[in-house]
């Protein structure tokens, strides 16, 4: 079953069962897709591809939207605990990532392996990262690797 219809049958469940949560969420990804449909350029197919490229950058943005809220207090708690369902509703149309301890290791592995210490180094340690596994979160193999040199 395509990205597409499991969206249209979760919509569908969503309205029966009231969840305003899950239809807004799922309106949010159509519009999304509607949108870089419309793009200039654009002359792919929508797709699964297409589904997955549009989930993966709209989590991105509202992880980022989250983050901020959190760090408001109180005053950003209810919007970001919508925002974490949100991530957390798509998130399982999206590849599985490393988290921040395997991801640690691979650093400071790579890091070993390198023979690195300086911080002006930190770009050819995150390239050699980011080659070396797959699901890796690009910001936070940045943010560790930059930890980890003191930069």
């Amino acid at each position: 079953m395509s990205i597409r219809s499991e969206l249209r049958d979760e919509l569908t469940d969503a309205m029966r069962a009231r969840d305003k949560a899950r239809v807004n969420v799922i309106r949010q990804v159509e519009t999304e897709v509607s949108v870089a449909k419309s793009a200039p350029g654009f002359g792919g197919a929508v797709d699964d591809d297409l589904y997955l490229r549009t989930i993966a950058s709209y989590v991105k943005k509202m992880d980022k939207a989250r983050q901020e809220y959190e760090a408001a207090g109180e005053r950003g708690r209810e919007r970001a605990d919508q925002l974490a369902f949100e991530i957390d509703y798509l998130s399982r149309w999206l590849p599985k990532t490393l988290g921040e301890t395997e991801t640690r290791d691979l650093v400071t592995a790579a890091i070993a392996e390198l023979g690195v210490d300086d911080p002006k180094a930190a770009g050819r340690v995150i390239g050699h990262v980011m080659k070396s596994a797959d699901g890796l979160d690009g910001g936070l193999v940045n943010r560790l690797v930059r930890e980890e040199l003191g930069a």
